[in-house]
């Protein structure tokens, strides 16, 4: 039998993984974990701007994700699977946080034709400046623009630009439409542009 020693010498995908976990070994789900945690952390940070909570969750997180382990059927990566785990855990927390900007926005109606999938989801067409930003205060007011924006759309907007993620791969982590995802992102986009005009037209 392969030790966890072995786990970790041995370049493994993630699906052998997902079948050693699904046949009881839990050594295999620890190396799943050492593989996202960094990122998993990162990703509910972005959303809760709380180390202590991040960690909580995301511990919570992988709690749920080898529960349910046995019913991953490896249509998708495990990778998304387990985003998709996450961002449940994240989001219902912060509905029960009643964080600002949660619930009475949220809306998916918007008409598609007004958005360009190609378009970036802040102003200026460009990414968002967490990284890049050198001031304090510039980068307070971006988290705190972003803090105001509904969980849900919080995601959409983290995904989209922390993560880089694309239209289907958000989708598939939340279980929406990509229509959905575009309307979410649109929506964002206009939000922020709104919160943070003075930023932009400062930098």
């Amino acid at each position: 039998m392969e030790t966890e020693a072995t786990l970790a010498q041995v370049d493994v995908s993630d699906l052998e993984l997902v079948k050693r976990c699904q046949a009881g070994q839990a050594e295999a789900f620890d190396e799943l974990v050492s593989r996202y945690r960094t990122r998993v952390f990162a990703m509910i940070y972005n959303m809760v701007h709380n180390e202590q909570d991040a960690w909580d969750l995301a511990q919570e997180s992988f709690v749920k994700a080898w529960k349910s382990i046995k019913r991953f059927r490896r249509h998708s990566s495990f990778y998304t699977w387990v985003y998709r785990i996450v961002m449940n855990v994240t989001i219902d927390w912060l509905r029960k946080k009643q964080i600002k900007g949660a619930g009475s926005e949220f809306d998916d109606s918007i008409q598609l034709k007004e958005i360009d999938p190609a378009s970036r989801t802040v102003p200026k067409a460009e990414p968002l400046p967490h990284e890049r930003m050198e001031r304090n205060e510039i980068r307070a007011k971006i988290d705190n623009a972003i803090g105001q924006l509904s969980p849900e759309h919080r995601a959409v907007i983290l995904m989209k630009e922390i993560e880089d993620m694309q239209y289907h791969e958000i989708a598939e982590t939340l279980g929406c439409s990509i229509g959905t995802v575009m309307s979410r992102l649109f929506y964002a986009r206009k939000k922020l542009q709104n919160l943070l005009r003075d930023v932009y037209e400062n930098i």
